[in-house]
């Protein structure tokens, strides 16, 4: 009879350390085996199913093994009961999004043939669907199921997110916690600057919630101005700074949308507050607005009391739609990915191509790519000042804004200014992680869930693609940060906000992703990297012929839909064994230094002669 066991928790803090990369996550030290299972410092395993347990793996078939949960995961392993010969499956539990039971009297889910298996499946959110099946004896699905369910939605459950638990231990300079400093960043842009000052009246977040601590608005601008216009602006977000030319002086301003509603109201203030912005750049004569929605979107606003700024008021501003598609256009489109994903079929080809076009991910792709580029010439080219928004401007508007800088700022496509970038512009202003990932939360259907962040750093990789020579750090990078995304072992990208992470006092209580990045820093660096691209701004080409699918990453789970190794890949392994040959020579050039210096005349004396000295 298949044998179903709890596992009481086990001290694993005092455990010897080893690395381990995994082709589906690159993870940081791991503790000793707990019944077989590497575990990572402050992880238990809660149950072990250990036999008659077998894994549906949509490319390789049925695979027999056991299944082992802990407190942060969920391991398959494959082979017999006296041998478990590898790792299948390695799922964190907060990536899974839904589960669901599967066979038996309580569902009619069956398979193409007509099978109807006993069992669980997982839907997962970085696209994996994971189907197991077990027998119906020992209530083994049950157990299985109900520890699932309380791990994997701590939210729900109202227990700690693994974060919480993790005891990795990093060095003090590899505190990821430190890695951005508001004010450093400002000073790097060239604060103090003319026309621009720091505010604190949001050090409490009275201002705006949503807003970090520290902002730089127009100098102009009183206090008292800013909470005038923040009553005009959605969820209070104003137009602050985010970005500066270092010799043109042209910004990048990042808001919300203006309240107008179908009364079509004004504000004095905030139409002034518009004006310093473009004052505060002397080559200017207008303030560009990119509004990143669709016209049609932001005109259905001013029903619901939002709007847009109109010509015949905002006089000293020209208005541009972006079209880009809300939050559940995306998410739609995200799904229809996964499900071409899931279908593909390494001998019938036919139909992928036509597939991923109804997805339409890459022509959503293309439009955000458009918006970023065109942001970008203006500021370059025109010296033009622009200001961004949305709706509430913590979704599309950080895409566009961040995008935007890292075609215009060379900082930003380093390894520290890219984890910097998105500290501030995604972390400190308030994109709605935790509602858009939906952090351990089983309401799976949630209309608040979106990729907005997941098609951000899309955008990037294809940007990379481009520009495969003007990036300090490789496509693992992206990947390991989308992984732990959705993982919850880092305090990173729990909560919604700055003033949030703040109340849960994160950076006590959590390790941040970046101090994993430091501490394997070489890891994620790009072999083909080109100094040399620091001053040059990029300016990707927009057009679906020119972006790819992203099989490095939507397609990594299926073994025969992978790439072949990259040529970077290839290259970092070629330079590591140069390196070592290098260091070879150089032992070998010592040694023989040395060879010679103790047979040299005048270091190695006869002993005839010393006698004769003495």
């Amino acid at each position: 009879m298949p044998e179903c066991i709890e596992l009481t928790p086990m001290d694993n803090s005092k455990s010897p350390e080893s690395t381990q990369k995994a082709d589906t996550m690159v993870e940081s030290t791991l503790t000793t085996k707990s019944d077989g299972v590497p575990l990572y410092p402050g992880e238990v395993v809660c149950v072990a199913l250990l036999k008659d347990v077998t894994y549906l793996c949509p490319y390789m078939g049925a695979l027999t093994g056991r299944l082992v949960v802990t407190n942060y995961k969920l391991y398959f392993y494959q082979g017999t009961t006296e041998q478990y010969t590898r790792c299948i499956v390695e799922v964190p539990l907060c990536t899974i999004s839904r589960i669901e039971k599967v066979g038996g009297v309580t569902t009619s889910s069956r398979n193409p043939d007509g099978r109807n298996p006993y069992g669980l499946e997982m839907f997962c959110k970085d696209i994996r669907v994971l189907r197991f099946v077990m027998r119906q004896e020992n209530r083994q699905r049950k157990t299985i199921h109900d520890k699932l369910q309380e791990l994997s939605f701590p939210a729900s459950n109202k227990l700690p997110f693994f974060a919480c638990l993790f005891k990795e231990e990093y060095a003090e300079d590899k505190n990821g916690w430190t890695t951005y400093s508001a004010k450093t960043e400002y000073q790097r842009l060239g604060m103090p600057i003319e026309g621009w000052r720091y505010t604190k009246h949001n050090s409490k977040y009275e201002l705006c919630d949503t807003y970090p601590h520290l902002l730089v608005v127009p100098a102009a601008a009183s206090d008292d101005d800013l909470k005038q216009v923040a009553q005009f602006r959605s969820r209070g977000r104003i137009p602050v700074l985010s970005w500066i030319h270092p010799e043109s002086q042209a910004t990048i301003t990042r808001c919300a949308q203006p309240l107008v509603g179908i009364s079509g109201k004004k504000s004095r203030d905030d139409e002034r507050y518009i004006q310093l912005i473009l004052d505060a750049n002397p080559h200017a004569h207008k303030l560009l607005i990119f509004d990143a929605r669709p016209q049609a979107n932001a005109v259905a606003n001013v029903a619901r009391g939002g709007g847009y700024e109109k010509a015949d008021v905002y006089t000293s501003s020209e208005l541009f739609f972006c079209d880009i598609h809300n939050i559940h256009v995306m998410r739609e489109s995200l799904r229809k990915l996964q499900d071409a994903c899931l279908l593909a079929h390494p001998n019938d080809d036919k139909h992928w191509l036509s597939n991923l076009e109804q997805t339409q991910w890459l022509h959503h792709s293309k439009v955000i790519l458009a918006a970023a580029t065109r942001i970008a010439d203006r500021i370059e080219s025109g010296k033009a000042s622009v200001l961004v928004h949305c709706s509430d401007g913590w979704d599309r508007t950080a895409q566009l804004t961040s995008l935007s800088m890292i075609m215009l700022d060379s900082y930003y496509r380093t390894l520290e200014g890219f984890m910097v970038l998105i500290e501030k512009e995604w972390l400190s202003f308030g994109h709605k992680f935790a509602q858009r990932i939906g952090h351990g939360d089983k309401n799976h259907s949630d209309s608040e869930r979106s990729p907005v962040f997941l098609q951000f750093i899309d955008c990037v990789w294809q940007i990379t693609q481009q520009f495969p020579t003007a990036f300090e750090f490789n496509e693992q990078f992206l990947i390991l940060i989308l992984d732990h995304l959705y993982s919850c072992l880092y305090g990173t990208f729990l909560y919604n906000s700055e003033r949030e992470r703040k109340k849960e006092d994160l950076r006590k209580k959590t390790k941040s992703l970046w101090s994993l990045v430091m501490s394997l820093r070489d890891d994620y660096l790009n072999a083909l990297y080109v100094s040399a691209y620091q001053n040059h701004v990029l300016l990707p080409i927009a057009a679906v012929r020119h972006l790819d699918f992203w099989a490095g990453y939507y397609a990594r789970w299926n073994p025969k839909m992978k790439m072949q190794e990259p040529i970077q890949e290839r290259h970092k392994e070629l330079l590591k064994i140069r390196d070592h040959l290098r260091k070879k020579v150089e032992e070998l050039e010592r040694q023989l230094a040395a060879k010679q210096n103790a047979s040299s005349p005048a270091l190695t004396i006869p002993q005839d002669a010393a006698a004769l000295s003495v």
